[in-house]
Protein backbone atom coordinates (compact mmCIF):
# COMPACT_ATOMS: atom_id res chain seq x y z
CA UNK A 1 0.00 0.00 0.00
CA UNK A 2 1.10 3.68 0.37
CA UNK A 3 2.05 3.83 4.28
CA UNK A 4 4.81 2.96 6.29
CA UNK A 5 4.96 2.74 10.33
CA UNK A 6 2.86 1.58 13.25
CA UNK A 7 2.93 4.54 15.56
CA UNK A 8 4.34 6.99 13.62
CA UNK A 9 2.88 6.08 10.07
CA UNK A 10 2.88 7.64 7.03
CA UNK A 11 0.81 7.65 4.05
CA UNK A 12 1.94 9.30 0.61
CA UNK A 13 -0.39 10.49 -1.94
CA UNK A 14 -0.03 11.95 -5.67
CA UNK A 15 1.30 12.05 -9.00
CA UNK A 16 4.16 13.92 -10.97
CA UNK A 17 1.97 16.13 -12.90
CA UNK A 18 -1.70 15.79 -10.78
CA UNK A 19 -2.83 18.82 -8.91
CA UNK A 20 -0.28 18.08 -6.20
CA UNK A 21 1.79 15.80 -3.38
CA UNK A 22 0.28 15.12 -0.01
CA UNK A 23 1.62 13.46 2.82
CA UNK A 24 -0.31 12.42 5.83
CA UNK A 25 1.20 12.12 9.29
CA UNK A 26 -0.62 10.02 11.82
CA UNK A 27 0.97 9.43 15.15
CA UNK A 28 2.97 12.24 15.92
CA UNK A 29 2.77 12.86 19.63
CA UNK A 30 1.21 16.39 20.72
CA UNK A 31 3.11 19.55 21.48
CA UNK A 32 6.20 19.35 19.04
CA UNK A 33 6.49 22.79 17.47
CA UNK A 34 5.72 22.95 13.56
CA UNK A 35 5.45 25.46 11.00
CA UNK A 36 6.27 25.43 7.44
CA UNK A 37 9.61 27.50 8.11
CA UNK A 38 10.92 24.19 10.19
CA UNK A 39 10.97 22.54 7.01
CA UNK A 40 12.16 24.70 4.90
CA UNK A 41 15.71 23.76 5.18
CA UNK A 42 15.45 20.49 4.25
CA UNK A 43 12.58 20.74 1.13
CA UNK A 44 15.78 23.53 -0.45
CA UNK A 45 18.02 20.46 -0.08
CA UNK A 46 15.88 18.48 -2.28
CA UNK A 47 15.07 21.63 -4.66
CA UNK A 48 17.04 20.62 -8.21
CA UNK A 49 18.77 23.57 -10.02
CA UNK A 50 22.28 22.61 -9.30
CA UNK A 51 24.47 21.14 -12.15
CA UNK A 52 23.30 17.53 -13.33
CA UNK A 53 19.76 17.97 -12.12
CA UNK A 54 16.32 18.50 -13.80
CA UNK A 55 15.20 21.87 -14.94
CA UNK A 56 12.11 21.21 -13.75
CA UNK A 57 11.62 24.01 -10.40
CA UNK A 58 8.57 24.10 -8.14
CA UNK A 59 8.24 26.59 -5.14
CA UNK A 60 7.51 23.41 -2.76
CA UNK A 61 5.85 25.43 -0.10
CA UNK A 62 4.03 23.26 2.47
CA UNK A 63 0.03 23.81 2.97
CA UNK A 64 -0.05 22.44 6.48
CA UNK A 65 -3.87 21.75 6.52
CA UNK A 66 -4.69 19.79 9.49
CA UNK A 67 -2.64 18.47 12.47
CA UNK A 68 -1.42 21.63 13.64
CA UNK A 69 -3.00 24.35 16.58
CA UNK A 70 -0.92 27.23 16.97
CA UNK A 71 2.15 26.57 15.59
CA UNK A 72 1.92 22.89 17.65
CA UNK A 73 0.82 19.64 16.99
CA UNK A 74 -2.38 18.55 18.13
CA UNK A 75 -2.15 14.55 18.05
CA UNK A 76 -4.76 14.40 14.99
CA UNK A 77 -3.21 13.20 11.64
CA UNK A 78 -1.00 16.11 10.42
CA UNK A 79 -1.50 16.74 6.49
CA UNK A 80 0.27 18.31 4.23
CA UNK A 81 0.27 19.24 0.63
CA UNK A 82 2.30 20.88 -2.17
CA UNK A 83 1.07 21.92 -5.74
CA UNK A 84 2.28 21.21 -9.29
CA UNK A 85 3.02 24.49 -11.00
CA UNK A 86 5.60 23.83 -13.34
CA UNK A 87 4.70 20.96 -15.13
CA UNK A 88 4.91 19.88 -19.06
CA UNK A 89 2.94 16.87 -20.06
CA UNK A 90 3.22 16.67 -23.59
CA UNK A 91 7.16 15.32 -23.05
CA UNK A 92 4.99 12.30 -21.64
CA UNK A 93 2.58 11.61 -24.86
CA UNK A 94 5.42 9.81 -26.92
CA UNK A 95 6.05 7.50 -24.44
CA UNK A 96 2.67 6.27 -24.45
CA UNK A 97 3.62 3.62 -26.64
CA UNK A 98 6.87 3.28 -25.55
CA UNK A 99 7.61 2.35 -22.43
CA UNK A 100 11.14 3.57 -21.06
CA UNK A 101 13.70 0.34 -20.43
CA UNK A 102 14.62 0.49 -16.67
CA UNK A 103 11.34 2.41 -15.68
CA UNK A 104 8.04 1.61 -14.42
CA UNK A 105 5.85 2.16 -17.87
CA UNK A 106 5.44 -0.96 -18.27
CA UNK A 107 4.64 -2.56 -14.94
CA UNK A 108 2.01 0.47 -13.90
CA UNK A 109 0.42 0.23 -16.95
CA UNK A 110 0.02 -3.56 -16.65
CA UNK A 111 -0.44 -3.24 -12.48
CA UNK A 112 -3.14 -0.45 -13.20
CA UNK A 113 -4.83 -1.66 -16.44
CA UNK A 114 -3.68 1.03 -18.43
CA UNK A 115 -5.43 3.70 -16.26
CA UNK A 116 -3.00 4.96 -14.78
CA UNK A 117 -1.42 8.56 -14.57
CA UNK A 118 1.81 8.02 -16.85
CA UNK A 119 2.73 11.71 -16.89
CA UNK A 120 6.20 12.22 -15.49
CA UNK A 121 6.05 8.67 -13.55
CA UNK A 122 2.81 9.08 -11.94
CA UNK A 123 2.64 8.04 -8.68
CA UNK A 124 6.24 6.53 -9.09
CA UNK A 125 8.12 9.58 -9.87
CA UNK A 126 10.57 10.93 -7.66
CA UNK A 127 8.70 14.15 -7.70
CA UNK A 128 6.86 12.28 -4.51
CA UNK A 129 9.90 12.28 -2.63
CA UNK A 130 8.67 15.97 -1.37
CA UNK A 131 6.20 14.29 1.04
CA UNK A 132 8.60 12.25 2.15
CA UNK A 133 11.08 15.50 3.02
CA UNK A 134 7.84 16.81 4.64
CA UNK A 135 7.03 13.97 6.78
CA UNK A 136 10.73 13.52 7.70
CA UNK A 137 11.14 16.91 8.70
CA UNK A 138 8.26 16.01 11.34
CA UNK A 139 9.94 12.87 12.39
CA UNK A 140 13.43 14.58 12.60
CA UNK A 141 11.73 17.04 15.06
CA UNK A 142 10.39 14.31 17.07
CA UNK A 143 13.25 12.57 17.75
CA UNK A 144 14.79 15.53 18.55
CA UNK A 145 12.28 15.92 21.70
CA UNK A 146 12.59 12.53 22.54
CA UNK A 147 16.56 12.46 21.88
CA UNK A 148 18.19 15.53 22.91
CA UNK A 149 20.85 17.32 20.68
CA UNK A 150 22.88 14.43 20.26
CA UNK A 151 20.55 12.83 18.18
CA UNK A 152 21.78 14.10 14.36
CA UNK A 153 21.05 12.42 10.95
CA UNK A 154 23.59 13.24 7.97
CA UNK A 155 23.88 11.45 4.57
CA UNK A 156 25.93 12.35 1.60
CA UNK A 157 27.13 11.56 -1.78
CA UNK A 158 30.47 9.42 -1.62
CA UNK A 159 30.12 8.17 -5.01
CA UNK A 160 28.93 9.20 -8.85
CA UNK A 161 29.27 6.97 -11.57
CA UNK A 162 32.20 5.32 -10.25
CA UNK A 163 33.98 7.97 -9.14
CA UNK A 164 34.97 8.95 -5.75
CA UNK A 165 35.32 12.34 -7.21
CA UNK A 166 31.70 13.52 -7.63
CA UNK A 167 32.57 16.51 -9.77
CA UNK A 168 34.63 14.04 -12.19
CA UNK A 169 31.53 11.90 -12.49
CA UNK A 170 29.05 14.32 -13.18
CA UNK A 171 31.14 16.01 -15.83
CA UNK A 172 31.70 11.59 -17.42
CA UNK A 173 27.64 12.13 -17.28
CA UNK A 174 27.92 15.51 -19.03
CA UNK A 175 30.35 14.79 -21.76
CA UNK A 176 28.60 11.35 -22.54
CA UNK A 177 25.03 12.93 -22.66
CA UNK A 178 24.22 9.96 -20.51
CA UNK A 179 22.48 9.31 -16.99
CA UNK A 180 24.56 7.98 -14.30
CA UNK A 181 23.86 6.46 -10.57
CA UNK A 182 25.98 7.12 -7.18
CA UNK A 183 26.25 5.65 -3.55
CA UNK A 184 24.82 7.99 -0.53
CA UNK A 185 26.03 7.08 2.62
CA UNK A 186 23.87 7.98 5.97
CA UNK A 187 25.06 8.11 9.52
CA UNK A 188 22.94 8.99 12.77
CA UNK A 189 24.09 9.37 15.98
CA UNK A 190 22.93 9.57 19.19
CA UNK A 191 20.61 6.41 19.30
CA UNK A 192 20.15 5.08 22.69
CA UNK A 193 21.07 1.03 22.73
CA UNK A 194 17.70 -1.51 22.69
CA UNK A 195 15.82 0.02 19.92
CA UNK A 196 14.67 -2.43 17.30
CA UNK A 197 13.19 -6.11 17.01
CA UNK A 198 14.88 -9.52 16.63
CA UNK A 199 13.61 -10.42 13.31
CA UNK A 200 10.81 -8.68 10.93
CA UNK A 201 10.95 -5.32 12.54
CA UNK A 202 14.95 -5.48 12.77
CA UNK A 203 16.38 -1.74 12.72
CA UNK A 204 18.09 -3.39 9.39
CA UNK A 205 14.74 -4.49 8.15
CA UNK A 206 12.78 -1.11 8.85
CA UNK A 207 15.79 1.62 7.31
CA UNK A 208 15.62 -0.78 4.54
CA UNK A 209 12.05 -0.98 3.67
CA UNK A 210 12.00 2.75 4.28
CA UNK A 211 15.13 3.13 1.77
CA UNK A 212 13.42 1.43 -1.02
CA UNK A 213 10.77 3.62 -0.73
CA UNK A 214 12.66 6.29 -2.73
CA UNK A 215 12.43 5.43 -6.36
CA UNK A 216 15.91 4.47 -7.76
CA UNK A 217 17.37 3.12 -5.05
CA UNK A 218 18.95 -0.64 -5.75
CA UNK A 219 20.61 -1.51 -2.93
CA UNK A 220 21.53 -1.46 0.78
CA UNK A 221 24.78 -2.34 3.29
CA UNK A 222 25.11 -1.65 6.72
CA UNK A 223 28.41 -1.26 8.87
CA UNK A 224 30.92 -2.92 6.50
CA UNK A 225 28.11 -4.53 4.82
CA UNK A 226 29.29 -6.68 1.85
CA UNK A 227 32.77 -6.49 2.01
CA UNK A 228 32.37 -8.12 5.49
CA UNK A 229 31.95 -11.51 3.66
CA UNK A 230 35.33 -11.58 2.77
CA UNK A 231 36.83 -10.83 6.79
CA UNK A 232 38.11 -13.23 9.51
CA UNK A 233 35.71 -12.95 12.85
CA UNK A 234 37.72 -11.76 14.54
CA UNK A 235 38.56 -8.54 12.56
CA UNK A 236 34.63 -8.20 11.71
CA UNK A 237 33.62 -8.28 15.42
CA UNK A 238 33.62 -4.54 17.33
CA UNK A 239 35.29 -4.89 20.61
CA UNK A 240 33.79 -3.44 23.32
CA UNK A 241 35.28 -0.82 25.28
CA UNK A 242 32.84 0.14 27.87
CA UNK A 243 29.81 -0.74 30.19
CA UNK A 244 27.32 2.12 27.32
CA UNK A 245 28.48 0.00 24.76
CA UNK A 246 30.97 2.20 22.63
CA UNK A 247 33.41 -0.62 20.68
CA UNK A 248 36.68 0.09 19.28
CA UNK A 249 35.21 -0.30 15.38
CA UNK A 250 31.85 -0.46 14.09
CA UNK A 251 31.94 -2.66 11.19
CA UNK A 252 28.51 -3.92 12.37
CA UNK A 253 27.05 -0.09 11.59
CA UNK A 254 26.07 0.35 14.82
CA UNK A 255 23.61 -2.78 14.56
CA UNK A 256 23.32 -5.90 16.91
CA UNK A 257 20.67 -8.40 16.55
CA UNK A 258 18.67 -5.87 15.00
CA UNK A 259 18.71 -3.28 17.76
CA UNK A 260 20.54 -0.56 18.62
CA UNK A 261 24.17 -0.59 20.41
CA UNK A 262 24.59 3.30 20.66
CA UNK A 263 27.32 3.27 18.59
CA UNK A 264 26.76 5.57 15.28
CA UNK A 265 24.38 3.61 12.49
CA UNK A 266 25.97 3.91 9.02
CA UNK A 267 24.29 2.90 6.14
CA UNK A 268 24.53 3.16 2.03
CA UNK A 269 22.35 2.68 -0.53
CA UNK A 270 23.11 2.51 -4.24
CA UNK A 271 21.14 4.35 -6.54
CA UNK A 272 20.97 3.57 -10.20
CA UNK A 273 21.21 5.70 -13.26
CA UNK A 274 18.16 7.70 -14.27
CA UNK A 275 15.97 5.91 -16.74
CA UNK A 276 15.48 8.81 -18.38
CA UNK A 277 18.66 9.16 -20.17
CA UNK A 278 18.82 10.91 -23.67
CA UNK A 279 21.34 8.49 -24.85
CA UNK A 280 19.78 6.73 -27.58
CA UNK A 281 18.31 2.98 -26.31
CA UNK A 282 15.85 -0.12 -27.85
CA UNK A 283 12.72 -0.55 -26.56
CA UNK A 284 9.51 -2.57 -27.67
CA UNK A 285 6.41 -0.17 -29.14
CA UNK A 286 3.04 -1.41 -28.19
CA UNK A 287 1.60 0.45 -31.02
CA UNK A 288 3.39 -1.29 -34.25
CA UNK A 289 4.50 -4.58 -32.06
CA UNK A 290 8.23 -3.59 -33.33
CA UNK A 291 11.30 -2.88 -31.29
CA UNK A 292 12.69 0.69 -32.18
CA UNK A 293 15.49 3.07 -30.72
CA UNK A 294 14.37 5.71 -27.98
CA UNK A 295 15.66 8.90 -27.21
CA UNK A 296 14.07 10.68 -24.06
CA UNK A 297 13.20 14.11 -24.11
CA UNK A 298 12.06 16.43 -21.32
CA UNK A 299 13.31 17.34 -18.03
CA UNK A 300 15.17 14.92 -16.09
CA UNK A 301 17.83 14.40 -13.74
CA UNK A 302 21.34 13.21 -15.27
CA UNK A 303 22.53 11.86 -11.69
CA UNK A 304 20.06 11.43 -9.49
CA UNK A 305 21.87 10.32 -6.21
CA UNK A 306 22.59 13.90 -6.33
CA UNK A 307 19.12 14.75 -5.23
CA UNK A 308 18.97 11.49 -2.62
CA UNK A 309 20.97 12.68 0.70
CA UNK A 310 18.10 14.53 2.39
CA UNK A 311 15.29 12.12 0.80
CA UNK A 312 17.30 9.20 2.81
CA UNK A 313 18.14 11.59 5.56
CA UNK A 314 14.33 12.12 5.63
CA UNK A 315 13.20 7.79 5.62
CA UNK A 316 15.63 7.08 8.11
CA UNK A 317 13.84 9.84 10.37
CA UNK A 318 10.94 8.17 9.59
CA UNK A 319 11.94 4.81 10.49
CA UNK A 320 13.59 5.76 13.63
CA UNK A 321 10.69 7.76 14.94
CA UNK A 322 8.38 5.19 14.83
CA UNK A 323 11.08 2.50 16.38
CA UNK A 324 11.45 5.13 19.26
CA UNK A 325 7.52 5.66 19.83
CA UNK A 326 7.15 1.81 20.11
CA UNK A 327 10.28 1.38 22.43
CA UNK A 328 8.86 4.22 25.01
CA UNK A 329 5.20 2.41 24.84
CA UNK A 330 7.35 -0.64 25.83
CA UNK A 331 9.37 0.70 28.92
CA UNK A 332 6.07 2.47 29.79
CA UNK A 333 3.95 -0.51 30.07
CA UNK A 334 7.02 -3.15 30.88
CA UNK A 335 7.98 -3.40 34.88
CA UNK A 336 10.39 -6.84 35.31
CA UNK A 337 8.98 -9.06 38.87
CA UNK A 338 12.67 -8.41 39.62
CA UNK A 339 12.63 -4.97 40.27
CA UNK A 340 15.33 -4.54 37.49
CA UNK A 341 14.91 -1.44 35.77
CA UNK A 342 15.30 -0.78 31.24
Amino acid sequence: MNSFGRIFRVSITGESHGAGIAIIVDGCPTGIPLTPGLMSQALERRKSGAKGTTTRTEDDLPLIESGVFNELTTGSPILIRFTNKNTRSTDYEALRATPRPGHADFTASHKFFGLEDYRGGGHFSGRLTVGLVAAGSIAGLVLDHLCGPDFKISATVVEAGGETDIEVGLQRALDSQDSIGGIVECTITGVPVGWGEPFFDSVESVLSHAAFSIPAIKGIEFGSGFSAARMFGSRHNDSLLDAEGKTATNHAGGINGGLTNGNPIIFRVAVKPTSSTPAPQVTFNKVSGQQEELSIKGRHDLCIALRVPVVLESIAAIALADLALLRLTQSASYKPRNGASD
